[in-house]
């Protein structure tokens, strides 16, 4: 059974209820089990665990807020080497549209890379003209059908990685599977 891990920092809840989101995202797949857990409680056991993760917060003036990163730099750090070849993407806040949302997802992911993991963006659209090619964003909290697709797209596509890598389930794979998609429009 593939383990993912949504992990978050959230200041106001906007971003907590983006975690849900895309929670309930992972939970659309078979076989995946889902953990949701604010970086303030989170522990390296946590990390160990999970397959995969989705990482998120909100954008703090144009990057990552010190609390996601200091559990990188102090929690995560003495496993440098233990969590190598996990699959990653991310999922960020904003105070309003062009606040820097998608600087934090790439801020994200370069934290999962420098620990070895295997980060992806999503080729989809859950509307016309919304995309999450570098993680799930929001301005505020998802209210929209597209913003909470967004974020339930985003982990789903963690957790068909995570069943077709991990758990050798091939037939999870996007490509190959009956679910809905939105390629991009010709």
């Amino acid at each position: 059974m593939g383990k993912v891990l949504v992990l978050y920092f959230t200041a106001s809840g906007n971003t907590a209820k983006m975690a849900t989101e895309v929670a309930a995202g992972a939970a659309r797949i078979p076989q995946t089990e889902v953990r949701t857990v604010n970086v303030a409680d989170a522990t390296l056991e946590d990390v160990k665990w999970c397959d995969g993760i989705a990482l998120g917060a909100p954008t703090n003036m144009g990057t990552v807020p010190w609390e996601m990163k200091k559990f990188w730099d102090v929690t995560v750090q003495p496993a440098w080497a233990e969590i190598d070849g996990k699959l990653g993407c991310a999922f960020a806040t904003q105070g309003g549209w062009s606040g820097g949302a998608e600087l934090t997802c790439q801020t994200l992911n370069t934290i999962l890379m420098n620990y070895g993991f295997l980060v992806f963006g999503v080729t989809d659209y859950v509307a016309q003209g919304f995309t999450l090619h570098y993680g799930a964003t929001v301005a505020g909290e998802p209210r929209s059908e597209s913003e909470i697709e967004a974020c339930r797209r985003l982990g789903q596509r963690l957790a068909e990685w995570v069943a077709v890598f991990i758990d050798g389930r091939p037939e999870e794979h996007p490509l190959k599977s009956s679910r809905p998609r939105f390629p991009w429009p010709r």
